[in-house]
């Protein structure tokens, strides 16, 4: 295979190859350094390359191989993490001028445990300021791009873990998400990403582990990728106080079966949501597939009321109470989307965050009453595909108005991604055709309380009929 084939392999058939010793480790991931070294001046999906480090990781797994002592199904396999996620000995910036030369001395939850399974890590990827917003730009440097079009946004906040993705600049990436920040970047750019159930992967260390909204999940481009690294990643672990006390279940082997039997409603709009109308009608053509899997295809809103309003007040005022000090101390290192956030939160007051909170609880109720009639929930996963990024490395803006309505703010932008994040349920994305422009549309399917192996299942067999893996943006 030359570079550009190794580049967009999957992760399972590099296992296979390495395994049998018909693909050196070492090979794969100097051809993936050559591709990120040849385009990550264009997309800035990278914040930080290890290629050094790379290398060494990458010639210890040959050395494992050739001696047939492979530690795992990810021996040797490349991956990236999101620069939200600390990595000893490796800078981590948090997207924030406060950490711009900042190297951690202990790993996060994550980056541990994909350390151990052997794999190679390429770097880590681009995120706006903490991950605050859906655009992935931030004040070192310039945004990242979309390799679908360059001057379109890669979404955000694991923007440059979507991009990378995408352009085949590496088969496996970890992302996090706290009102769609994995969903987002998937659907814009075109890959499989998947949010599992709150608390499946533990999530430490973090500043607020109450807030019980931030997943840690996978970003690929085929579903059995997915599945791969998810099993690497989940588990309980006691430093997250939330996380699932349970082991991971078989996810790799859970793509394999059938949709028999299963209750699957599909909504274009919730109720509620403007929804462009070439993305509504991709989607619905996607939907339609899953009345040949054997399950009970029916279009119905969900009837539960827009969460919007109580969910900004909640998001703006956890975001704003971690970051008001720094505001504070040095207010020109603060974009003027998360200086929107800290103001806005501070005209809440504290009956008006409690009342958010119980909102929540309600929203939580009306929610599982509606899975109590079906299995699976199949909505848009975006309502537009990525709009223009601004010329230059300034802040960057989303679209105003979809489809003739006003979305003033970016959670009018979001209607399908944070109300998974107020309840915790496993949602994934899956890529479900191009629009006339040539952009990516994705197809949300969101699952029951820690029902994750069946939403992988359902999107393994979307995949199946629809694949997509095969198709390649213009920059990759």
């Amino acid at each position: 295979m030359d570079t550009t084939d190794l580049a967009f392999t999957p992760a399972t058939e590099l296992d296979r190859l390495i395994r049998t010793r018909a693909l050196s480790p070492v090979e794969v991931t100097r051809a993936l350094l050559e591709h990120i070294d040849r385009l990550n001046p264009i997309l800035n999906a990278f914040l930080t390359v290890t290629a050094d480090l790379a290398l060494a990781q990458a010639k210890a797994a040959e050395e494992r191989a050739l001696r047939g002592a492979r530690l795992g199904p990810l021996d040797g396999i490349p991956y990236s993490i999101k620069d939200l996620e600390p990595t000893a000995g490796v800078r981590t910036t948090f997207g924030s001028k406060w950490f711009e030369h900042h190297i951690p001395t202990e790993d996060g939850i994550v980056a541990a445990r994909l350390k151990v399974t052997g794999g190679v890590l390429l770097g880590k990827t681009n995120t706006p300021n903490f991950g605050h917003k859906d655009c992935c730009d931030n004040l070192l440097g310039p945004p990242c791009r979309n390799p679908w079009k360059l001057d379109r946004t890669s979404g955000a906040s694991s923007g440059g873990a979507g991009a990378a993705i995408a352009a085949g600049l590496g088969p496996l990436a970890h992302g996090s998400d706290g009102a769609g920040s994995i969903r987002i970047p998937s659907a814009l750019c075109g890959i499989f990403g998947f949010k599992p159930s709150f608390g499946r992967v533990p999530y430490a260390p973090t500043s607020d582990y109450w807030a019980a909204r931030s997943h840690n999940g996978t970003m690929t481009r085929t579903v059995r990728d997915g599945a791969l690294l998810l099993e690497a990643m989940a588990g309980p672990d006691p430093r997250d106080p939330l996380s699932i006390d349970a082991p991971p279940e078989r996810y790799l082997a859970a793509c394999d079966g059938d949709l028999r039997g299963l209750r699957v409603v599909w909504s274009a709009d919730l109720g509620y949501a403007p929804v462009d109308p070439e993305v509504r009608r991709l989607c619905e053509a996607a939907a339609r597939r899953f009345a040949g899997f054997g399950c009970s295809l029916e279009t119905r809103d969900p009837g539960w009321p827009d969460p919007g309003a109580f969910h900004k007040i909640i998001y703006e005022v956890s975001v704003a109470s971690r970051q008001i000090d720094r505001f504070r101390e040095r207010p020109e290192w603060i974009e003027p989307s998360l200086r929107q956030m800290i103001e806005n939160a501070q005209g809440v007051n504290a009956m008006e965050h409690g009342k958010a909170l119980l909102a929540r609880s309600a929203f939580y109720d009306q929610v599982g009453r509606f899975f109590e009639t079906c299995d699976l929930l199949l909505t848009p996963q975006m309502p537009v595909t990525a709009w223009a990024t601004d010329p230059g490395p300034g802040p960057q803006q989303g679209p105003t108005e979809i489809a003739g309505r006003p979305t003033p703010t970016m959670f009018d932008r979001l209607p399908f991604t944070f109300p998974f994040n107020l309840t915790g349920q496993p949602a994934a994305t899956v890529p479900c055709g191009l629009t006339c422009e040539g952009l990516p549309v994705g197809l949300q399917i969101v699952g029951r309380w820690h029902a994750d192996a069946t939403v992988l299942r359902a999107a393994a067999c979307f995949e199946a009929v629809q694949p997509w893996a095969q198709t390649r943006p213009p920059v990759g």
